[in-house]
Order: structure tokens, then sequence, then C-alpha cells
């Protein structure tokens, strides 16, 4: 039998279209975390450097630190830690194989979703 090449299947490009499962997304956001809290550790490190100097130097950080737009720059790397964190745990209790069923899988990352919103909630309302 020969193999014919699939000439007429359907091809979906356009990206903004495709519906990804949750599991997906949650996987996928845990990289893009992940990957957030890599950028900006540097100037994290470096704001910490700056708040050890002198009283002074704090007293500028905080002043800094209190502006609408870094407040907001905090609550996405709150988002960022958060997911991270929320989403790694899961991924660790699924490498020892606790919740790996499609349904059980899916409970979880709905889980991990909203753990993550209430902890952002409250992490804005604190800093705020």
């Amino acid at each position: 039998m020969q193999n014919k090449p699939l000439k007429n299947r359907p091809k979906n490009l356009n990206l903004f279209t495709i519906r990804l499962p949750i599991n997906a997304v949650v996987s996928i956001l845990h990289r893009a975390s992940g990957m957030a809290l890599f950028a900006m550790l540097p100037l994290l490190l470096l704001a910490l450097q700056y708040s050890l100097k002198s009283q002074q130097s704090y007293t500028q950080l905080e002043a800094i630190f209190d502006t609408w737009f870094i407040k907001l720059v905090l609550i996405g790397l709150a988002w960022a830690f958060f997911h991270h964190f929320y989403a790694g745990l899961r991924h660790l209790l699924q490498d020892i194989h606790w919740m790996t069923s499609l349904q059980k899988a899916r409970f979880s990352g709905r889980v991990v979703l909203w753990l993550v919103g209430i902890s952002v909630a409250i992490f804005a309302v604190v800093i705020w």
C-alpha cells in the first residue's frame, strides 16, 4: 500500500482562533512566568543593593516604588511569581503521578488559575 499525501486536509494558520486546552495554557504560562522572573531578576537585585546602601538611597527607592506604574509592574511580577509557584507545584505533583487523568488535570489547571488570581488580588490590595 502506498502512502498518499494529504493535500485536502484542513489547515488553520490563524493562531488566534485555536483554542488551547487548559493544561496547555497553564504550561505555557508557567514557562512565560519563569522567563519573566528570570528577566527581572537583575533589576530586583539592583533595587535590593540600592536599598541596602544607605538610609537616603532607601528613601529614594521607596519614593520610586510608590508610583502607580511601578506598582503595576510589581503586580505583574507577583502574577509571574504566583503562577510559576503554583504551576510548578502542580507539575511536581503530576511527576509523582497525582492527578494525571485528563479530568483531574483539567481540574488542577483551573485550581492553579484560581489560586493565582486570588493571590495576585490580595497582593494588589496590600500594596495599593
